[in-house]
């Protein structure tokens, strides 16, 4: 029997982590291209000419964003995995247990 709680866990970090990297991840692949190609790497605003900065700082940017998102993506697969093969659900003690009974028929009828 599975845990489903770690199973929802599990999907919100997975969708979360594909969802920031959709959104934002565009943002931070230009720094291999720039670093590559050119020496100098630039920072662009809407408002303002591009500002010429540090490629190492623009690198260290986008590996913290790629760390971050992967961390999501790896917590949630953890998750997803812990909760498939989870038993939390089977170890209640039977004083703990709570609704009708299994063993008495007479409850599931209403008598």
């Amino acid at each position: 029997m599975s845990d489903i709680r770690f199973i929802i866990i599990g999907v919100v970090l997975i969708f979360s982590g594909f969802l920031i990297l959709g959104v934002f991840g565009e943002n931070y692949q230009s720094s291999n291209i720039e670093s590559s190609e050119f020496e100098n790497c630039f920072e662009y605003s809407e408002n303002k000419e591009p500002i010429s900065i540090e490629c190492s700082a623009k690198m260290f940017e986008q590996n913290m964003f790629f760390v971050f998102v992967i961390t999501l993506i790896v917590g949630g697969i953890v998750a997803l995995l812990k909760g498939v093969k989870g038993d939390w659900d089977n170890r209640v003690k039977p004083e703990d247990m709570v609704g009708p009974s299994r063993d008495n028929p007479k409850d599931e009828n209403g008598s």
